[in-house]
């Protein structure tokens, strides 16, 4: 698990001359991921780059690469997903990746309630959770404000969950 790779995102496009790529990426911690010589993983293949500069422009990610300063040695990575593995993330305690938390047991009002089954991607931004409570699919929003704490070491999720929902 240590070693896995984790999706960042996708290059979409270069930008100028000089090999600048733009990625499209939703990743939680992309101040953990897009620093100065930060190893990433290209494609299917995970071949290793290191990243010389990063920006933001508009919803872009912009990088180079170290020993790339020209648009057509960059070509190569387009439409290509971009990873980093996961022992490079150095999360905190108290942080965590959307599939860290699927298999997680629902916690609500100091009972355990349901186990999360999946996180899906709703729209533009937004997520949900999948899960099953008293042998029930339900779909609980990803946000805050019903996610009360996380403890991946204990293996639950404390919810705070509405009347109706369960």
């Amino acid at each position: 698990m240590d070693n896995e790779y984790i999706y960042i995102g996708k290059i979409v496009n270069t930008h100028g001359i000089k090999g600048e790529l733009r990625l499209l990426s939703d990743f939680k911690y992309k101040d953990k991921v897009f620093l100065e010589n930060r190893k990433i993983y290209i494609s299917e293949d995970y071949i290793c780059e290191t990243i010389n500069t990063y920006r933001h422009h508009k919803i872009f990610d912009m990088i180079t690469l170290k020993g790339y300063n020209n648009i057509n040695q960059v070509l190569k990575y387009l439409n290509q997903t971009v990873y980093v593995k996961r022992n490079d993330l150095l999360l905190n305690d108290d942080e965590f990746l959307d599939k860290d938390i699927i298999n997680l047991n629902i916690v609500f009002d100091n009972k355990e309630v349901g186990r999360v089954l999946a996180i899906k991607k709703v729209g533009n931004n937004n997520k949900i959770i999948e899960a099953i409570i008293n042998d029930k699919k339900i779909l609980i929003p990803y946000h805050k404000d019903f996610i009360k704490k996380v403890d991946i070491n204990s293996g639950i999720i404390e919810m705070n969950l509405i009347g109706g929902m369960i």
